[in-house]
């Protein structure tokens, strides 16, 4: 089957966005080479076409996906639906191409940039879906990650980190996969016939070619080995995912195959890569030390590390930036994840109906001349880097009786800013060394305010890229045409058509911006701890071991009992050792049982400490005599 499968009619809500680039009569700048770009986001799908080495769209045309939200907390997207989009602005985009005097044959390439840890089980034999696409903010796995921790040792959220470079959180791919297999019976039983497909979006879209996922995103799934670009079969085991199921890896930029089913049969595919890396090329942030952030929904910030992997210590995920050739070798990036940027506003608006469009926010917060000390830390479904604290919740504090919206909006602005520091700070505590200029784009990019702001409370000047180029659309664009066997696009060259940028420079003092950051810090160690669920019984029940001295209850208020009694006399009759044994238990109190049970419990977390392993010494040696 190809690429374009057949799966029914799916009413859409869509736009057209269809930037008109006359064509001269030149064939020879007719015939230009074209890339197109599919890029799946969260909230809509859209199709992009751009000249070889020019950042300017000559079409785009994108089709809204449904957002789906069947509890608290939990976000689906049809996978069928995602599927339509895409083909519905495929077709139209070429539609519209051809209204320019371009034509398919025109397109010598595509790339896809998706939304990265959003995840997808479907049947390998009938191409349905098995269940709707688990997007990247859901929560709905932390009982997952309860399991999960109770196999690692300490129960540490870090565990895993020197392997994948990520924390485990409900964030990630590989805790959705685990809460297919546990909760939708249909996965299951696709898994145990082993006919279960699991990947990310862009999975989703090629499977039918090759069933490929690229480099930049294998991590995110949880289980792969950054170095080898390989899965880790102990990672395997601890989410007991089989590794057959998933994806072959491959780098980010070179031909998977080709697409069979018009309007764009025949073209190949040569470049996946993450929304955030895509973003992260398109901004040209090739060298070490260079970095970008996106504002949307979210707020993404990516460092270039260069060739090595710096492994975060400060709650940052270590990653893979881009490999931009089968033999070309990867760079890696660190990389602060913010789940609430945008989505605040919106919140503010349909929520409170404190503002009527999120356009108007940045009128509203610059008729204050601050927040009135009021902070906003908007922790809907827990906070991301560098906290990982899924217990946190939304708070806003400093609320006094001359308190307005306008200043509610305007910490909301500030909270994005204050994230986006702290993600600055873990950086530089990782890495040695201070940011001296951050480089931002994303729809919130359009707040001015907001971006003086960013400048003004994180200390760095910021330039802001122009909003009319989409970075993740662009970055891929510029991979899938340097690819081998494409070779339309020089990545190290200056693209035909410029990129205008406007710089922010901090006015605030030193002093001033870390006042206002302590306070922010206060009011995030507020939203700590807020969602106080009772603890899974994975985190509370551990399976015995089939045999362990050290844990044999027995020994902690039996045993030592009755040596202390039998100690050193002889007995003619097993009756006689029968009846002064009972003797010996009969004096045992309440206290006796509790004070053994306290000791065994010591030695049990003793014995996971060690991980089952045999240890002496431990402290847990017991004063017999008192027993």
């Amino acid at each position: 089957m190809g690429f374009g499968l057949v799966i029914g009619f799916i009413e859409l809500k869509h736009d057209i966005n269809t930037v008109a680039m006359p064509v001269s009569s030149n064939s020879s700048q007719k015939n230009e080479p074209l890339i197109g770009v599919i890029n799946e986001g969260t909230e809509e799908a859209r199709f992009v076409v751009y000249k070889a080495e020019h950042t300017r769209e000559i079409v785009s045309y994108s089709a809204r996906i449904t957002q789906i939200c069947p509890q608290e907390g939990w976000l689906e997207h049809n996978p069928i639906e995602i599927l339509r989009a895409v083909k519905e602005c495929i077709s139209c985009g070429v539609e519209s191409l051809e209204k320019l005097g371009y034509g398919v044959e025109d397109i010598v390439t595509i790339g896809i940039s998706n939304q990265r840890e959003t995840t997808i089980a479907w049947d390998a034999v009938t191409g349905e879906p098995l269940y709707n696409a688990i997007v990247w903010s859901d929560i709905r796995t932390d009982s997952t990650v309860d399991h999960i921790l109770a196999k690692v040792p300490e129960n540490s959220k870090n565990a895993l980190m020197p392997l994948c470079g990520l924390p485990i959180s409900p964030y990630f791919s590989a805790l959705k996969m685990r809460w297919l297999i546990d909760n939708v019976s249909a996965v299951r039983r696709a898994v145990r016939e082993q006919r279960c497909r699991f990947g990310t979006v862009d999975s989703w879209l090629v499977w039918v070619l090759q069933g490929i996922n690229d480099l930049s995103l294998c991590n995110v799934i949880f289980i792969a080995l950054q170095e080898t670009s390989n899965y880790v079969l102990s990672q395997c085991r601890y989410f007991n995912i089989p590794a057959n199921l998933l994806p072959e890896i491959c780098s980010s930029s070179e031909i998977y195959g080709h697409i069979t089913e018009d309007p764009l049969k025949g073209i190949p595919i040569s470049a996946i890569l993450g929304n955030q890396q895509s973003s992260l090329v398109g901004e040209r942030c090739f060298k070490e030390g260079q970095a970008k952030s996106t504002c949307r929904k979210g707020c993404f910030l990516v460092y270039n590390t260069g060739s090595s992997r710096v492994h975060s210590t400060h709650g940052l995920e270590t990653t893979v930036a881009y490999k931009l050739g089968k033999n070309a070798p990867a760079v890696y990036a660190l990389e602060g994840s913010v789940a609430v940027a945008g989505s605040a506003l919106k919140w503010l608006k349909n929520n409170l109906n404190v503002v009527k469009e999120v356009s108007d926010a940045e009128t509203a917060a610059a008729d204050v001349p601050s927040t009135g000390d009021v902070y906003f830390v908007p922790a809907f479904s827990g906070l991301y880097a560098p906290y990982w604290r899924k217990d946190a919740r939304g708070i806003i504090c400093g609320l006094t009786q001359f308190t307005t919206k306008n200043h509610i909006i305007r910490a909301a602005l500030e909270a994005v800013c204050f994230q986006t520091r702290d993600i600055l700070e873990a950086m530089a505590k990782d890495c040695g060394h201070h940011l001296t200029k951050l480089k931002v784009d994303g729809k919130m990019a359009e707040n001015k305010l907001l971006m003086q702001l960013q400048a003004d409370l994180c200390g760095i000047p910021v330039e802001r890229t122009s909003t009319l180029v989409r970075m993740e659309a662009l970055g891929v664009a510029m991979a899938a045409g340097q690819a081998e066997g494409i070779g339309v696009w020089d990545l190290y060259k200056e693209p035909e058509t410029a990129i205008t940028h406007d710089v922010f420079i901090p006015t605030t003092t030193h002093e001033e911006r870390d006042a206002r950051y302590s306070k922010w810090k206060m009011a995030v160690k507020r939203s700590l701890g807020w969602a106080t669920t009772k603890k899974s019984l994975a985190m509370t029940v551990v399976p015995h071991p089939p045999y362990s001295p050290d844990l044999a209850q027995c020994d902690f208020f039996l045993f030592p009992k009755m040596k202390i009694k039998l100690k050193g006399r002889r007995f003619d009759a097993v009756e006689e050792i029968q009846v002064e044994t009972q003797t010996v238990l009969n004096t045992l109190t309440k206290k006796d049982f509790q004070d053994a049970f306290e000791k065994w419990q010591k030695r049990w977390d003793q014995c996971m400490r060690s991980q089952g392993d045999y240890f002496e010494g431990d402290g847990a040696e017991y004063d017999l005599g008192k027993m």
